[in-house]
C-alpha cells in the first residue's frame, strides 16, 4: 500500500511540474490604437489554442500573452495578431484583415 501511495504521489507531482514548466510569457508590440483594437486582439488570442490569457496595454501598445509553450510558439502568437489586422513586433498586419478594420483602428487613426 505504501508503494502504491508513493507511486501515485510521484506521478501526480510529475503532472503538476510538467504543467508549470510549459507556461511562458511573451510581450509583443502591436499597432493597436483604441479600445476596439484592444478587444479585437484580446478576443482573437483568447480563442487561440495554447494561449491562457492576453492583456493589451494601450499606452505602450504591448500585449502580454501567457501561453503553453508545448502547444504554441511565439511566432504563431504573432501571426494570430497579424491576422487580426495589426502589426506584431516585426511582422506587418495581414492586408486583408487590416483592410476590414474600422477607420479608427487603422494607422494614422485617432491616438
Amino acid at each position: 500500500m505504501k508503494n502504491i501511495t508513493t507511486l501515485l504521489l510521484f506521478i501526480l507531482s510529475g503532472f503538476f511540474f510538467s504543467a508549470m514548466a510549459a507556461t511562458d510569457t511573451l510581450k509583443v508590440k502591436t499597432s493597436a490604437i483604441c479600445k476596439e483594437c484592444k478587444e479585437r486582439i484580446e478576443t482573437r488570442l483568447s480563442f487561440t489554442k495554447g494561449i491562457k490569457s492576453a492583456a493589451l496595454d494601450l499606452k505602450t501598445k504591448e500585449v502580454t500573452v501567457i501561453y503553453n509553450s508545448e502547444k504554441i510558439k511565439p511566432e504563431e502568437i504573432k501571426t494570430a495578431i497579424t491576422r487580426s489586422g495589426y502589426d506584431a513586433d516585426n511582422l506587418p498586419a495581414d492586408k486583408k484583415a487590416y483592410d476590414k478594420l474600422p477607420k479608427c483602428c487603422k494607422k494614422g487613426g485617432p491616438e
